[in-house]
């Protein structure tokens, strides 16, 4: 019981974060939003921060089970279409999943604030994407299905444009199928020019 009403109060917590920001949540409206008094929630986590700092923790698990990351990679293609296969699994996740969702808008919103959401929202949208496919842009060089560059380029070159295109789903919703639908061209587009 105490485990459910710990994770209802991070569910909460990231909805209100992601709308309100950190600074505009309180402790009174989130245990209000839960049917708490603000002692049921210190019960749980001592604080605004102890809420902040496992609502953080939960964010790069649950990320990295359904998305991956540079620790967790998923399986290198063994062909180009599985490359866009593979891409096209990621976007959809990224821009469907309402706690992926979620988790984006708060490390936007956020890391101007915190040092840590500053460092989640780097990963997340630069260095972990690009690490990620430099790895998987290694393997598929030495599988001979792209041509030989410089992965570390070549990956920087592929996540750049699909995380912008991730980012204007945030920023204008009613744009997520075109999106979507540049993402998947976009891939072709890479494949086309340096698939081997």
């Amino acid at each position: 019981m105490a485990k459910d009403t710990k994770e209802k109060i991070l569910d909460s917590a990231l909805e209100m974060f992601s709308q309100n920001g950190y600074a505009g949540t309180n402790i009174r409206e989130l245990s209000a939003s839960l049917g708490l008094v603000k002692s049921g929630v210190y019960k749980h986590y001592e604080s605004k921060e102890a809420i902040w700092n496992a609502l953080l923790d939960q964010m790069i698990s649950y990320y990295e089970e359904h998305f991956g990351s540079p620790e967790h990679l998923p399986p290198v293609p063994d062909s180009l279409e599985e490359l866009t296969r593979l891409t096209m699994h990621m976007v959809n996740i990224t821009v469907h999943d309402e706690k992926i969702i979620m988790t984006r808008k708060v490390l936007t919103l956020e890391q101007f604030r915190d040092v840590r959401a500053r460092e989640l929202a780097t990963k997340h949208f630069l260095t972990g994407l690009t690490e990620m496919f430099t790895r998987i842009f290694t393997g598929m060089m030495e599988k001979g299905l792209l041509r030989k560059d410089d992965p570390k380029m070549l990956a920087f070159a592929y996540t750049a444009p699909i995380s912008a295109l991730i980012h204007l789903c945030d920023r204008e919703p009613e744009k997520t199928d075109e999106a979507v639908a540049w993402a998947e061209t976009f891939s072709w587009h890479f494949i086309n020019t340096y698939g081997a």
